[in-house]
């Protein structure tokens, strides 16, 4: 396909970047940190961390690292952390060890942590000890030998740190009991690390820096292989979109999505350091009233989110009357925009809502509206860089116009899964573009429009839900004999779950289930819907036929129970 959006590009944005501006993400902060060490980096929960403080931090805690016995260059160091100061420390430190982060949510259930964990093969953890409990739990079957546990004061000054610290712990019980006996706290890592020597350790572009966790059409978690090189594609590509936006030395960004989310951690954490921002961390963005009071304290210039968290804010008492004359950028992915949380974003805010798109496989940014354009329900032009073809079920590319995969080529793209060759097969073509498992169509600007999904992955908020995975917790309750899970939609979330369920004649209620999954799956994953049925719709060899149940979804049945949750799902604390 001729690249064709060229022509609607933006003026100033190059139809390509140069990859070898850095070496490594470790340059990119290395950079900032040069150029601007006295500038506010980071802020959380009133204490602010300076772009030279953040090295020196970086530095110990990689000093330390590379003193502990079985841990070395390429091992995996799994994160279990909110959006606190801690995060950025524990992420640069690992890859300055010349090591390997694996982003773990912090909700995770014991099962969903335990099958990271020995995927990856991570042989060290860093996590907050408000959900210590959970790797209690599942640490002797795990390859993890050092587990690093920190309070969520930790990084902040005297003596806001022991009151923060004891409040959480002791007052708001947030810290369920934990015992794991050989934890090192993180303050004495760092402390430890400061009087170590740091060696120096030579990354390149072509290092593996991070294994995210996504799913695919089987619904396993699998960890797409992301080297610093494709990394640092996709930074370039979102510096190049942003140019002539947003200016370095000069920003402040509100980052309420979570870190260990490849669309926060790309945009939010990595693009925004590049331009030295001042990152103001929101650890729990459910508290929407707190939300709105933090962000009160600051004149920020940038923000993003998906459209639950949007939505909500423009709901919350107090939101449309902050400052908003220095908001430049406001950036909606992970799920679409819905049109009148645009146009109200808008009315409030003074400042459109722009849409992009992307995937974990794609570090994770594919294409972006121009920013400060009004809402349009596409999902923009291809990135700097970045090759688009739409495809038919033969991979034979469509005409312009025409419904067909997406699928994408260009540096940002996965390496592969992570010891999976026969998945990483599947998600490229013979002639090597990623297949996204969405269906859309290219107009005669290059705008593109999704308008399917091949695969059966259900967006709630932003966050994947793989339908495989919630019915084998379903099929595994007593009294189940098999069950299939369709997402439908959900004027908050985009999606919610919605689980079919049949009974081999045990006496099982729809609120039974669901407290069987919430034992099991992070609360976004758990259906708010449940019918039970006779049977199931199924093709000539068996199969079930989720489409079927999807197209049947939206019909209000008798036995169908409805649960509603209020709760953000999947989004900090």
């Amino acid at each position: 396909m001729d690249k064709i959006w060229l022509n609607s590009y933006p003026a100033g944005v190059p139809p390509e970047i140069d990859v070898t501006a850095y070496t490594s993400v470790n340059d990119v902060l290395a950079s900032t940190c040069r150029e601007f060490p006295t500038r506010p980096a980071f802020r959380n929960l009133g204490a602010t961390l300076t772009y030279a403080q953040v090295d020196r931090l970086v530095r110990d805690f990689a000093a330390w690292l590379q003193t502990r016995p079985g841990l070395r260059r390429g091992s995996r160091i799994a994160l279990m952390l909110p959006n606190v100061l801690q995060y950025p420390i524990a992420f640069f430190g690992v890859l300055r060890a010349g090591m390997i982060v694996v982003n773990v949510n912090p909700l995770y259930t014991p099962r969903e942590l335990e099958h990271q964990l020995r995927d990856s093969g991570a042989e060290g953890i860093v996590i907050l000890e408000n959900f210590a409990h959970v790797l209690e739990k599942v640490l002797g079957r795990t390859r993890v030998q050092q587990v690093i546990a920190t309070q969520l004061g930790d990084l902040l000054p005297f003596p806001r740190r022991p009151l923060v610290n004891y409040l959480v712990k002791r007052v708001k019980k947030l810290v369920p009991e934990w015992h794991l006996p050989h934890a090192v706290d993180f303050p004495a890592a760092l402390k430890r690390g400061r009087a170590a020597v740091w060696k120096t350790v030579p990354v390149g572009l072509r290092d593996i820096a991070l294994l995210q966790y996504t799913g695919g059409t089987t619904g396993t978690a699998k960890g797409a292989v992301l080297t610093h090189g494709n990394l640092v594609a996709n930074l370039l590509q979102a510096s190049a979109w942003a140019e002539g936006k947003l200016r370095k030395g000069e920003e402040v960004i509100v980052t309420a999505l979570p870190l260990y989310h490849i669309f926060s951690l790309q945009v939010n954490f990595l693009l925004f350091l590049r331009l030295a921002a001042s990152n103001v961390l929101i650890t729990n963005p459910r508290d929407l009233p707190g939300f709105v009071k933090e962000i009160a304290k600051t004149r920020f210039t940038a923000i993003t989110g998906v459209n639950t968290l949007y939505n909500g804010l423009l709901n919350t008492p107090g939101f449309a009357n902050l400052d908003f004359g220095g908001l430049k950028v406001a950036v909606g992915g992970g799920a679409a925009i819905h049109s009148a949380v645009a146009e109200r974003w808008n009315a409030v805010t003074g400042c459109h809502l722009s849409e992009g798109y992307g995937l974990t496989e794609a570090s994770p940014l594919v294409a972006c509206n121009p920013l400060g354009s009004a809402h349009s329900g596409t999902i923009g032009l291809p990135m700097p860089s970045t090759d688009v073809s739409i495809r038919d079920d033969h991979d034979r590319e469509v005409p312009v116009g025409h419904e067909g995969e997406i699928c994408v080529r260009g540096p940002q793209v996965m390496q592969g899964y992570w010891n999976r060759p026969d998945e990483t097969l599947l998600a490229f073509t013979a002639d090597g573009w990623l297949r996204t498992g969405d269906v859309g169509v290219m107009d005669g600007r290059g705008f593109l429009r999704v308008t399917d999904r091949k695969k059966d992955i259900i967006l709630v908020s932003g966050f994947n839900v793989y339908p495989t995975e919630v019915e084998d917790v379903i099929a595994s309750m007593p009294g189940v004999l098999e069950c299939a899970v369709v997402g439908v939609p959900d004027p908050l979330t985009g999606e919610r779950v919605k689980a079919f369920v049949v009974l081999n004649g045990a006496p099982v209620s729809a609120e039974e289930v669901i407290a069987f999954c919430r034992q099991h799956l992070t609360s976004y994953k758990v259906p708010k819907l449940i019918e039970f049925r006779s049977e199931l719709p199924k093709n000539p060899i068996g199969k079930i036929l989720r489409r079927e149940l999807r197209q049947a979804a939206g019909a209000p049945l008798a036995e169908a129970v409805e649960l509603q949750h209020s709760v953000q799902p999947g989004v900090g604390m």
